[in-house]
């Protein structure tokens, strides 16, 4: 039975390992969860799957979760900021689910790996802000960082037994999100929920924005730069609207292969869950031959002229250094000034490439060099928000 840690339990991924878990009773143990201020749903999920270990990042939501667990004696609840990166240090699992959001999972990813478990990476910040130093931890012992990420976990299959000196380039898929086909004036009127109405899948807050945006893409195409490691002109994306085929291989002699399932997440979690096994999910197979749907699969370019933030990545993870990091801090920043009405979704990306513009970039040689990069581009991302 795989012991296993969730970071991040009360959010999408989270939720969903948990199903997975629920699943297969004789196959996990789940001996830790982590929230940042869920209690409500926290709680619920400690009387269910009853693990060793809670921790909650916000003191006030820790104390409320004490209280309601009451008489729950044999379950410890840690609190504070640093709780998860204890739980990932600390606490006897076989592996962690890291399924934060956010560049705060940075510090729990390399608490995990450095105690040398498994992880199982849902937390993409921690690639595009640290990706020297995860990679550094794992160096001859790839088969420790297994990718949640749907389009990861696809190209992780498509590659399985190739030969790397085979491989041309992979292809990341995107369903284009809620604006597929809006120009860049009218992507400049769209409203919130219009942006968190994705059409395909059902995701927190700030990764639908990121979709809405295409840093998703662009974040994804820097995951895969360390994951796999890709030069950037062998990653390319495209645009399927029907997120059916979640990643593709090519190779030299020009053949393909590409990963397909019904567009659900608690696939590639179920996958990196029960690594190197496959296990049942639930999850209705996608039926190609199903006269009642008929889906045609379809795949087209990336609009870069409405949806600037993709280039933006791809500059981005040339440049290296602590440029990723600016990034993806800007780009939190820029999210939830969004999502609180002070910016048009085209300012989220206008704000971020300022920040990028600005920057004095700094060798990655320690998490100290991030956290100063990280910092900065916080307070001047938060400065140009201010102005508009």
């Amino acid at each position: 039975m795989r012991q296993i840690a969730i970071l991040g339990s009360t959010g999408s991924i989270g939720t969903q390992a948990l199903d997975v878990a629920r699943r297969h009773p004789d196959r996990f143990k789940v001996v830790a969860l982590t929230a940042g201020s869920s209690h409500e749903l926290l709680v619920g999920q400690v009387r269910e799957f009853m693990p060793q270990v809670v921790a909650v990042a916000e003191e006030e939501a820790a104390r409320e979760v004490t209280a309601k667990l009451g008489g729950l004696r044999a379950v410890e609840v840690l609190s504070g900021p640093q709780a998860a990166e204890f739980v990932a240090r600390e606490i006897d699992a076989d592996m962690v689910l890291n399924a934060m959001v956010g560049a705060v999972g940075l510090r729990p990813t390399l608490a995990a790996l450095q105690s040398g478990k498994t992880l199982a990476l849902a937390n993409k910040e921690s690639l595009i802000v640290g990706g020297e130093l995860v990679m550094d931890l794992v160096k001859g012992e790839p088969e420790r960082l297994v990718p949640v990420d749907s389009e990861h976990a696809a190209l992780a299959q498509c590659l399985r037994g190739e030969r790397r000196d085979d491989l041309r380039r992979v292809i990341i898929t995107g369903s284009g999100g809620p604006f597929l086909g809006w120009s860049r004036e009218e992507l400049a009127l769209a409203s919130v929920k219009e942006a968190l109405a994705h059409p395909t899948w059902s995701m927190g807050p700030k990764i639908t924005i990121d979709s809405a945006t295409l840093m998703n893409k662009g974040l994804e195409v820097i995951e895969a730069h360390y994951l796999f490691g890709l030069d950037y002109s062998e990653i390319d994306v495209v645009i399927h609207p029907e997120s059916v085929v979640h990643g593709i291989a090519e190779f030299r002699d020009g053949s393909m292969i590409a990963q397909l399932g019904t567009p659900d997440m608690r696939l590639p979690i179920q996958l990196a869950m029960g690594w190197p096994e496959r296990l049942a999910t639930g999850v209705a197979p996608f039926n190609l031959a199903d006269p009642a749907r008929r889906t045609a699969l379809t795949f087209q370019p990336v609009d870069r002229e409405a949806f600037p933030a993709l280039d933006l990545a791809y500059r981005v993870g040339s440049l290296g250094r602590t440029y990723p990091a600016v990034m993806n801090a800007a780009n939190e920043v820029a999210v939830v000034a969004f999502l609180e009405g002070k910016l048009a979704l085209t300012g989220i990306t206008e704000v971020v490439e300022r920040v990028v513009d600005e920057h004095e970039p700094a060798p990655v040689v320690s998490e100290v060099s991030l956290q100063r990069a990280d910092a900065w581009a916080r307070s001047r991302a938060a400065e140009l928000v201010a102005e508009r």
